[in-house]
């Protein structure tokens, strides 16, 4: 049996993409005269860098799948910090358990999925495919959840009004200047996490609570959902940019389903680009398709493309080619968490 030491190796830290370094608009633009996935990924990098380029465009990120694990927190910071979104959507495994954990000063291991996950679990090592996360430190940012649940005033939180008390906490201890939620935190960009238990924050809320002796702080996800709303009524024009499905991606594209219930006119989110791998002929969600989306009244159809590829090749490529393209030095920062907060 090896030691914790083999598995979980400084040399081995997983390092995030640094997009600003890889100017990719001439492969890009190479693959558009191609076909198949290369050419859709072309379209879809064009797409993005016409919402950039759109002075009415809102523009939000949807995130699914174990991404910051797998290095590509460093591309979403860049995308904060250069005002290429407005808003974030995630599941709450890459905010907290992933960015999070990082803050605190720990890391991700490239690991093998050819190997004894019985012996993993005695050397309490969770394995996420390729890459090894250390449960002890897992258990450390549960805890931290729970002391920062504690610090707060008991009553019901958004998931967006929770992760902003993370990153606030994060600048008073001066830590985590690498993390997501510290640079949304800074930049006044809302993150939504709709799941919000079904990770690390999870546990911490269920310890705040258990052992509470008054009232506690609970999680609104109705209040996410309206906050989301408010975001989508306040900009007019909005574009997704998706990154695997799920929750995150139903979510954001039924905000406009919501002001229509809430009587509110409402455009169709005007441009949508969607990484994944998943398939749409079993009806599910993650594969269902942006044409779908039409037919329900979310997405428009001029402006829509799926990139039928694995997330960690097809992001840092798209991505890239937007930033190098220069589309987003026009625009401002949104500020939508400032709104928020006053509503």
């Amino acid at each position: 049996m090896q030691n914790r030491e083999y598995y979980l190796n400084p040399e081995r830290i997983v390092e995030h993409i640094d997009i600003k370094k890889m100017n990719t608009v001439e492969l890009v633009e190479a693959m558009g005269r191609t076909a198949f996935q290369a050419r859709n990924l072309y379209r879809a990098s064009k797409i993005y860098d016409m919402m950039l380029r759109d002075d009415s465009c809102s523009i939000i990120l949807t995130l699914a799948g174990s991404l910051f694990s797998a290095g590509l927190k460093k591309i979403v910071i860049d995308m904060i910090e250069n005002n290429m979104l407005d808003a974030i959507v995630s599941t709450g495994a890459i905010i907290v358990d992933q960015d999070f954990l990082e803050a605190l000063g720990f890391k991700h291991y490239q690991g093998t999925p050819f190997v004894d996950d019985n012996e993993l679990r005695e050397l309490m090592i969770d394995r996420i495919y390729d890459t090894y996360i250390d449960e002890e430190e897992l258990r450390v940012c549960d805890m931290t959840v729970a002391d920062i649940a504690n610090s707060l005033e008991p009553r019901p939180y958004s998931s967006r009004e929770f992760i902003q008390e993370m990153g606030r906490w994060l600048v008073i201890n001066n830590i985590g200047k690498d993390s997501v939620i510290r640079t949304a935190y800074e930049k006044g960009v809302p993150v939504f996490v709709p799941a919000f238990s079904d990770c690390s924050a999870g546990f911490g809320l269920v310890h705040h609570q258990y052992y509470s002796k008054g009232e506690i702080v609970s999680i609104d996800s109705a209040k996410d959902f309206l906050e989301l709303t408010k975001i989508k009524i306040a900009a007019g024009e909005t574009g997704i940019f998706m990154v695997g499905g799920g929750v995150p991606k139903n979510f954001t594209q039924d905000v406009v389903v919501s002001c229509d219930v809430l009587g509110v006119e409402a455009n169709m989110h005007k441009y949508a680009v969607q990484i994944t791998v998943a398939d749409e002929r079993d009806g599910g969600l993650s594969g269902s398709t942006l044409k779908e989306a039409s037919s329900w009244g979310k997405v428009e159809t001029t402006y829509e493309q799926m990139v039928f590829s694995e997330a960690t090749i097809a992001m840092p490529l798209i991505v890239s080619y937007a930033y190098h393209k220069k589309g987003w030095e026009k625009r401002t920062e949104k500020r939508y968490n400032d709104l928020l907060n006053k509503s």
